[in-house]
């Protein structure tokens, strides 16, 4: 869901029917994507994004590839922090 001004995007991650607008209301709200921040930031709550790509969801391709990224980039906090 894009949000923000003209010009100063900010994007809600959310969980929507695809049959529905991009600005009609969501089912859940799964985190946000800043990409005027420097570096861009990205704050996803993976076990309710877990929770509805077990129930059928599908990501779009955008939302797959943040995904992935908050999932690499925890995985590596978690290693350093048994270290």
């Amino acid at each position: 869901m894009r949000l923000g001004a003209k010009k100063k995007p900010f994007y809600r991650i959310i969980a929507i029917d695809s049959r529905k607008p991009r600005e009609s209301k969501a089912k859940d709200i799964l985190g946000y994507y800043d990409p005027l921040k420097e570096p861009p930031e990205i704050k996803v709550d993976l076990e309710r994004a877990n929770y509805w790509l077990e129930r059928g969801a599908k990501a779009s391709k955008t939302v797959q590839s943040l995904l992935n990224k908050v999932s690499k980039r925890e995985k590596l906090s978690n290693q350093q922090s048994k270290t």
